[in-house]
């Protein structure tokens, strides 16, 4: 890995188009069931809201040391008013957030007993955004392009009705013309609208459900199958991410068709809530950055096993990735 890792994957700007959401905890101690039904009973500790959906990736970024401009729709609601001020408060710009009274801001809470994840509750809508507010967002999205200069775009995608193939389409033409590589976070309504975007990061069920097919355990195998995904998709990268199995990188090498399998590190793991966001936001910032796509997987997959030894959607905490990031490059 690079010795100057830190200075070159900080102070980068990164826009970052998708579905934001608030992850709601609720923290306690379960120590009897209720008399009411046989569930347990969680005596609460505390409450806590956090970013989450785009906006962890959002955080990722900002957390190791670039900026992050999120670019959302929101409700005109509590909670999309308990959004802006959660963004706020982390420092970042709100600028890129519309709010509409025709939507509500996902918010999806979990209950915690004893350190557990025993409950979760979402409250979201999924529709596509009404056409006026769509055309307001996509017009704020060109604009965002065209006024600052970014150095990355990752759209980050949880079928929250955010992100349509028209969107997409618009921002991969602006791009195109101002030469910015595009990441992608896809889910299953707008898989298939990514054609010949720089990065595109599926875990193994979104593509084993996008091609409607069991795909095979055998890496090998795996691989071919992928590999003549990208090809008909045109990506330049993609970053096949198989939980414990770790990350499968396909990619073009002198027109040399190429694969890197990684294998996950051994970790204490508590949570693999947000291990995808982090893949992501880490990738981004590598592309962003100009390292090569290996440097991208080793980095993406380090970060990603260091976030699931946390309890609950956190960010990568920056001085614990640059220490072991470096502690890998030295072994090496």
């Amino acid at each position: 890995m690079n010795k100057n890792l830190k200075e070159l994957i900080t102070n980068k700007k990164i826009l970052i188009i998708g579905d934001v959401m608030i992850d709601a905890y609720i923290w306690g101690k379960v120590d009897r069931i209720s008399p009411e039904a046989p569930v347990p009973i969680v005596s609460v500790h505390k409450r806590e809201n956090r970013l989450g959906g785009a906006a962890n990736v959002a955080l990722n970024i900002q957390s190791l040391g670039s900026t992050a401009v999120l670019a959302s729709v929101i409700g005109k609601d509590e909670k999309g008013q308990e959004m802006i001020e959660l963004v706020a408060k982390q420092n970042m710009p709100t600028h890129g957030l519309l709010q509409s009274s025709h939507r509500i801001t996902t918010t999806k809470f979990r209950v915690i007993g004893n350190n557990t994840q025993m409950l979760r509750v979402d409250e979201e809508t999924d529709d596509s955004l009404a056409p006026e507010i769509k055309k307001e967002f996509l017009n704020h999205l060109l604009q965002l392009l065209s006024e600052e200069n970014f150095d990355a775009i990752v759209f980050e995608d949880y079928d929250k009705g955010v992100i349509d193939s028209e969107i997409v389409s618009a921002v991969l033409q602006k791009s195109d013309e101002l030469n910015i590589p595009v990441s992608v976070d896809p889910k299953k309504r707008n898989f298939f609208a990514y054609e010949g975007v720089s990065l595109f990061k599926p875990n193994l069920k979104e593509l084993s459900n996008a091609l409607n097919i069991e795909l095979p355990d055998d890496i090998e195998m795996l691989a071919k199958l992928a590999e003549k995904f990208r090809c008909e998709n045109k990506y330049k990268l993609l970053l096949l991410t198989l939980g414990e199995k770790g990350m499968l990188l396909l990619y073009d090498k002198e027109n040399v068709k190429m694969q890197y399998h990684i294998p996950s590190r051994v970790r204490n793991v508590s949570d693999v809530s947000g291990a995808g966001d982090t893949v992501i936001s880490v990738a981004t910032l590598a592309l962003a950055a100009g390292l090569d796509c290996i440097q991208m997987t080793e980095l993406s997959n380090l970060a990603a096993g260091i976030v699931c030894e946390y309890v609950g959607v956190v960010p990568v905490p920056a001085i614990r990735f640059f220490k072991e990031a470096e502690n890998i490059q030295n072994a090496d």
